[in-house]
């Protein structure tokens, strides 16, 4: 039997539909949360090997807010880009993305309803640095939220050595034959170590859950093709190449246990973002949105509310 999600009663009470759109050569899956007309609505992006379930903790606490959570494309099921798997790939279905959802709103029966009043959007890990390649490149919402941040090289973290050994990993995966490199993508052996590693609670039952959510949809990619393009483009690339040119209200939630970002690298990169701040929450690592969703939606909507008495 699966461990109960510990955010289960609270996304229940939130409305859910679930519809699919066409967008950049492929078909997205996108899930649909809260009232249709909240005054601002998040569109979140979800992190490497994931899919929109790991986000939902998140959605959880937001109860008063129309969020718009995609699985990306080539994971869970939503399918492959028509180009390549990576940041620019991305960015720009991101951005046609958000495009789409504002040009369909006159529809009679439109695949996801225009995003109404503010417009933020938020990343998670991965999804960090595609959102903030699409702001670099012109994407405008109101704002925009990192959470656990890829502020600086993969390769450079504090356990640069394990992103060494998962880039092996990775590319013995691309050089087996078709169907055992498919099987060696997907061994279960090696989701429960990411997991065990970057999972910091010492609750027992929390710990279970996640490791459940990580069995269960750290698999969903399409093709080895899409998890190499994006694994390339995952420790390749990072948030502050993109610091610069990304001039909108921003917000990093980061964590003091980052296995991937050490705070030092987080408190760097608001000083290269023109208008952000920084929030570091403490005793979590790369987890945030499993482990502290709470405090997450917290800091969220405080900054938001801070924006808003800015307007």
């Amino acid at each position: 039997m699966l461990p109960p999600s510990p955010y289960a009663a609270q996304l229940a009470l939130i409305p859910l539909t679930q519809r699919s759109i066409e967008v950049a050569g492929g078909t997205t899956a996108l899930w649909i949360y809260g009232p249709a007309d909240a005054h601002t609505t998040i569109v979140m992006v979800h992190g490497f090997r994931g899919d929109h379930h790991g986000l939902e903790p998140i959605v959880a606490q937001l109860p008063g807010y129309r969020v718009v959570l995609p699985d990306l494309p080539g994971f869970g099921i939503s399918t492959p880009l028509g180009v390549a798997h990576d940041i620019d790939g991305y960015s720009a279905w991101l951005t046609e993305l958000v495009t789409t959802l504002t040009e369909r709103a006159g529809e009679a029966e439109p695949p996801a309803q225009k995003p109404a009043g503010h417009l933020v959007i938020l990343g998670h890990s991965f999804g960090s640095i595609i959102v903030s390649a699409a702001a670099a490149k012109g994407l405008s919402p109101d704002a925009v939220v990192l959470v656990n941040p890829i502020a600086a090289p993969a390769l450079s973290g504090p356990r640069g050595i394990l992103t060494r050994l998962a880039v092996f990993y990775y590319k013995m995966g691309a050089w087996l034959p078709t169907k055992p490199g498919f099987a060696w993508l997907r061994l279960g052996a090696v989701t429960r170590i990411m997991s065990v590693t970057m999972a910091k609670t010492r609750d027992k039952g929390l710990r279970r859950w996640i490791h459940s959510q990580h069995d269960q949809f750290f698999g969903a990619f399409s093709n080895r093709d899409v998890v190499l393009e994006a694994f390339e483009a995952s420790v390749s690339n990072d948030v502050s190449e993109y610091a610069k040119k990304n001039t909108l209200p921003t917000l990093l939630v980061a964590a003091d246990r980052d296995d991937i970002t050490p705070v030092a690298a987080q408190e760097r990169l608001v000083t290269l973002l023109p208008n952000a701040e920084l929030v570091v929450l403490p005793g979590v690592g790369h987890l945030v949105h499993y482990e502290r969703p709470a405090e997450a939606a917290a800091a969220i909507e405080a900054f938001l509310k801070k924006q808003e008495a800015l307007r």
